[in-house]
């Protein structure tokens, strides 16, 4: 079974930047599609980005450009750098992986079920 815990979180003035990771351990053969979520207070959770087996990255409207999805497979880790952060950014971010596929990633963005293993989040907090 993977596990997946994410960090990097933290409170940044608008127009700052921030990098989140996320480690994976158990049974990892980073042949996944993996993603990032967030959850802003009273609002669903909605897709930020995702990644397949290939490095080939996708993101929402709302990030792209500001957003970026890499990975590190020798170290097992995810990351999601945020640059030019706004205020609407602030929410409780997720890693999520899709290890029951073969590495790429299907349906939108913000097909939650097509993952099967979440992290705990990370908090991001921009103010303004």
């Amino acid at each position: 079974q993977v596990q997946l815990v994410e960090s990097g979180g933290g409170s940044v003035q608008a127009g700052g930047s921030l990098r989140l990771s996320c480690v994976a351990s158990g049974d990892t053969s980073n042949n996944y599609c993996m993603a990032w979520f967030r959850q802003a207070p009273g609002k669903e959770r909605e897709g930020v980005g995702n990644i397949d087996v290939e490095g080939d990255a996708t993101y929402a409207d709302s990030v792209k450009g500001r957003f970026t999805i890499s990975k590190d497979n020798a170290q097992n880790t995810l990351y999601l750098q945020m640059n030019s952060l706004k205020p609407e950014d602030t929410a409780m971010y997720y890693c999520a992986a899709d290890t029951t596929g073969a590495g790429y990633c299907f349906g939108s963005l913000d097909s939650l079920h097509e993952y099967n293993i979440w992290g705990q989040g990370t908090q991001v907090t921009v103010s303004s």
